[in-house]
C-alpha cells in the first residue's frame, strides 16, 4: 500500500474520501496529526500530513520516527511525499516539480531524532545502512515516462539539501548551498527518508518549488507571502500526479520487491532483545 506525506501546502486535498481516523500512538510517540486511511478514484492509501492537519508543527518538531513507523505498522510499502521547497538553479522556477535523488543534511538534529538505531525502544540496536542512493534509482526511468505529459516542468535526479529551519537561509548560505551542488533547498525531507529506508519503505520525494532561495541578488530574498502564493497552485498539480502514480503497476513491482532495512544494517545481537523489543523491530521488516 502507498502513503502520502503532505507537507507545506499539501495539508489536505480535496477530493480524499477519508475511509478511517487511525490510532496516532506509536512506542516513539506520537505521529503528527491527521493520520488517515483514506480512497481516490478506487485507490486506497495512507495519509498524513507532516505539518499537522493545521499546520501546527515547525520541522524542527516533527516526530519522524513516529511517522515512519506508524505508516510501516499500517502496512505501507511506498511513501509519496510532497513537499515545498526553495530553487538554488535559475533553471528550476517556482511551480516546477523537481524529483530528487541524492540529498546533503545541513540539520541539528540529534542522533535520537534521526535514526531507530541507538533508541532503547529497540534495545539500543547497533546497526549501519548504506544510504549512497537514498532513493531507488529504478522509479527515474518509470517516473520519466510517466510524468511526461503534464503540463509543467518537472526535474529529474537533483540533490535536496536539509537545512534545519524554521528561518529562511541568509544570501551567504544559499550561495555556498550551490557549491556544494545542491539545487534544491528544504526542511523536512531528512530524516524522513533515511527513516523509510530503514524501514524498508520505498521513499519517493515530489518536491514543488516556491521560490529562489537567497542567492539571486538581483532581487529580495523570499519571503512567506510569495511561498503561500506558489503553494495554492502547486497543490493543485500535486493531486493531478497521484492517480497517475498510484495506479502505476510497474511501480508497484518495485515497492513489492523493496529490500533496504531492518535487519539488514543490524550488528547488535537480536536474540537478546524483549519480547516486546522484538515485536516493535519486527515492525520494522
Amino acid at each position: 500500500m502507498w502513503a502520502i506525506i503532505g507537507g507545506s501546502g499539501f495539508e489536505k486535498f480535496d477530493g480524499f474520501n477519508i475511509l478511517e481516523r487511525l490510532d496516532t500512538k506509536t512506542p516513539f510517540g506520537n505521529t503528527s496529526s491527521g493520520l488517515a486511511r483514506a480512497e481516490l478514484d478506487g485507490h486506497e492509501f495512507i495519509f498524513l500530513s507532516r505539518h499537522g492537519s493545521h499546520h501546527e508543527i515547525l520541522p524542527s518538531q516533527i516526530n519522524h520516527k513516529a511517522n515512519i513507523f506508524a505508516l510501516k505498522k499500517y502496512n505501507t510499502k511506498a511513501v509519496l511525499s510532497f513537499s515545498a521547497v526553495g530553487s538554488l538553479r535559475e533553471q528550476l522556477a517556482p511551480g516546477d516539480l523537481v524529483i530528487p535523488d541524492q540529498y546533503i543534511d545541513r540539520t541539528k538534529k540529534s542522533l535520537h531524532q534521526t535514526t531507530f538505531f541507538g533508541d532503547d525502544v529497540l534495545g539500543n540496536l547497533v546497526g549501519h545502512m548504506s544510504m549512497g542512493e537514498p532513493i531507488d534509482l529504478r522509479l527515474f526511468p518509470i517516473l520519466k515516462k510517466l510524468l511526461k505529459s503534464n503540463n509543467f516542468k518537472i526535474h529529474f535526479e537533483k540533490t535536496y539539501i536539509c537545512m534545519e529551519g524554521p528561518n529562511f537561509s541568509t544570501r551567504s548560505e544559499s550561495k555556498m548551498y550551490q557549491t556544494w551542488g545542491a539545487d534544491i533547498i528544504g526542511m523536512t525531507n531528512f530524516p524522513e527518508y533515511s527513516l523509510a529506508k530503514e524501514a524498508n519503505i520505498l521513499y519517493l520525494p515530489l518536491c514543488f518549488v516556491t521560490d529562489y532561495d537567497s542567492w539571486r541578488q538581483e532581487e529580495e530574498p523570499v519571503t512567506l507571502e510569495e511561498v503561500l502564493e506558489l503553494m495554492k497552485k502547486n497543490n493543485k498539480k500535486a493531486f493531478s500526479l497521484i492517480n497517475q502514480i498510484l495506479s502505476n503497476t510497474d511501480l508497484k513491482k518495485i515497492y513489492a520487491n523493496y529490500k533496504s532495512g531492518f535487519p539488514m544494517g543490524v550488528m547488535s545481537d537480536i536474540e537478546k532483545l524483549s519480547l516486546e523489543q522484538k515485536g516493535y523491530l519486527s515492525s520494522l521488516y
